[in-house]
């Protein structure tokens, strides 16, 4: 929900024709269970002990984990394909290209995610940054002459969608760049359910799909 949060007004502005995004997802994704098994395997490098693995394939302390769910038969796990369905199942356009990678990260808080936009209109990153100012459930943070972007440390306990790192894509001629980081936790089922439904009264004035 958090990618959709935050591109939804930038489609509605310029049409974004394809999304590339990279995930890195905190542990608590997975449960209760899996937040303690970060700890225990902290706690257990930490003192040069045995690491246990029960709820991760691997160790995820001090590691990163590229596969988050069962792969499927096209090799992407079914996360990154969830990605991809219900973002062109929100924004209502089945033309829209998206492709995700989902990590697994040592984080116990806040989804983060790394996201690369190509747009049918180009799109400036004053007029992006403006977008986005004035976006519902979103807050920008993004200001790299004094390192400011948004942290998993600094998201914690919020409700908005942090977008930071915003820049054109100097590889493509209407690309942007972003960074997006909100806490999943707080960002519970109610609140998605919310802000997907105002996402599609937005855009047509009646609810479909949720």
């Amino acid at each position: 929900i958090q990618m959709v949060v935050a591109l939804k007004p930038i489609h509605d502005a310029a049409k974004i024709r394809r999304i590339v995004a990279s995930t890195y997802q905190a542990v608590s994704g997975k449960g209760l269970r899996a937040m303690t098994e970060l700890e225990q395997q902290t706690r257990a490098v930490l003192n040069n002990e045995k690491v246990v693995c029960k709820e991760f394939p691997y160790q995820i302390a001090f590691n990163l984990i590229p596969h988050i769910d069962n792969f499927q038969e096209n090799n992407y796990t079914k996360e990154e394909m969830k990605m991809v369905l219900e973002t062109q199942k929100i924004f209502e356009d089945y033309s829209l290209r998206v492709t995700a990678t989902t990590v697994r990260v040592p984080v116990f808080r806040c989804h983060s995610e790394a996201i690369n936009i190509e747009t049918e209109r180009k799109i400036t990153v004053a007029e992006v940054r403006e977008i986005l100012t004035h976006a519902p459930g979103v807050k920008v943070v993004d200001d790299p002459k004094n390192n400011q972007y948004p942290m998993p440390v600094d998201v914690t306990g919020k409700d908005e969608v942090f977008v930071g790192r915003i820049r054109e894509d100097i590889s493509i001629e209407k690309g942007i760049d972003m960074w997006v980081v909100a806490d999943q936790l707080r960002k519970g089922a109610a609140l998605n359910a919310i802000q997907i439904a105002e996402i599609l009264i937005s855009h047509k004035g009646t609810i479909h799909h949720v």
